[in-house]
């Protein structure tokens, strides 16, 4: 006999539990003093941002959950975009809402701002979570306060956390994909003689074009070739795996070798009918990566806007310490940095036909 229970009727207020979430908006300005009319849209913009962040959280779930597999198919490649072009749409959506936050002037926002103390956008437990998901280490944060980011929350959502930390983020679940392609150990396609043999070609173009321009004196051509010369050094070293495993321990880049080699080859061979999606993947975490960028970006002007210098109700430096966000929480910026090792089209070595009949999704383990 079913377990499953009988299909009964249900209404649209029952079925979002709307008399809970329009009932969860209690100004702290009329509790403690004379109600503040902006408090309300301050209070229902950052639930609207929780709800949005659980979104997130389910769809970066599902998608962990794919990657965690040795043995990753095309149908789950296509689902896992998807659902990460969903959560960059999400961000795109957070950004917008920050012009809403924007139609509330300092002088409103300073009628009630005082009421807050100590709560703090810093304290949302979930936006923490996600960030962790994705692969932002604990090393790499700007710490705001000598303690721990996450000290503010509860002891069971520590424990969350600290678990979260110890496991592996999305970054690390692509990385060990990417190093599982099989097509970089191709014994009949030496990739990078001839990758290597197409960058001598394109940097001696330049250096040509450098020497032969009627626009440039002396002391700029020397210049300028220098950088040319500078830069084939840097393509060099990208397939020197000792150097390249010098700069991880550096902490310079994070990416480990065979996933760059096989990312650069991915988005060099983009075009192939097979490598279609995992490039549309790569292409879909570097915009998360600046859609997060877009919004922190956002909500620190906003910030400037609203407080100036002023200090965050949560203990931060306020505009200062976003700011530094911006630059230093970025997760995936070794796949930005696979542009700088793009070459002309037409420079790209051709692939062997065993290479191309072979090419498929299914990256099993060595």
């Amino acid at each position: 006999m079913s377990n499953q229970k009988k299909y009964t009727s249900i209404h649209y207020a029952s079925y979002l539990e709307l008399d809970k979430i329009l009932n969860a908006q209690h100004p702290r300005s009329a509790e403690l003093g004379k109600e503040a009319h902006e408090e309300t849209l301050f209070i229902i913009i950052h639930q609207v941002y929780e709800l949005w962040f659980k979104q997130m959280m389910h769809e970066l779930d599902s998608v962990m959950e794919m990657f965690r597999s040795l043995n990753v198919d095309e149908k789950n490649i296509d689902e896992a975009v998807l659902r990460l072009e969903r959560i960059n749409e999400i961000l795109r959506l957070l950004t917008q809402q920050i012009k809403v936050l924007e139609t509330m002037t300092p002088i409103d926002f300073l009628e009630f701002r005082a009421y807050l103390f100590p709560a703090s956008g810093f304290q949302s437990f979930q936006f923490r979570c996600f960030e962790v998901k994705l692969g932002l280490k604990i090393e790499k944060r700007i710490a705001y306060t000598p303690y721990k980011y996450y000290h503010e929350f509860t002891p069971v959502e520590q424990e969350t956390i600290v678990a979260l930390e110890s496991k592996e983020g999305l970054f690390d679940l692509i990385q060990s994909w990417l190093e599982r392609t099989p097509f970089i150990d191709m014994k009949d396609f030496d990739f990078k003689t001839k990758y290597l043999s197409a960058v001598e070609r394109m940097l001696q173009r330049e250096a040509d074009a450098i020497q032969s321009s009627e626009y440039l004196n002396p002391h700029e051509k020397e210049m300028r070739l220098k950088m040319n010369g500078d830069v084939g050094t840097f393509f060099v070293n990208i397939f020197n795996e000792e150097y390249h495993n010098q700069l991880i321990a550096e902490g310079r880049i994070r990416l480990s070798y065979r996933a760059t080699i096989a990312a650069l080859m991915i988005q060099l061979y983009s075009t192939e009918p097979l490598l279609q999606l995992p490039s549309r993947l790569i292409h879909t975490l570097i915009e998360m990566d600046e859609l997060l960028t877009n919004w922190r970006y956002r909500h620190a002007q906003m910030v400037m806007r609203m407080l100036g210098r002023k200090s965050g109700t949560g203990g931060s430096s306020g505009y200062d310490y976003l700011m530094e966000t911006v630059k230093k929480h970025q997760v995936f910026i070794d796949f930005h940095n696979i542009s700088t090792l793009m070459i002309p089209r037409s420079d790209i070595p051709e692939l062997p036909d065993e290479l191309k009949r072979t090419l498929g999704f299914s990256f099993t383990q060595r």
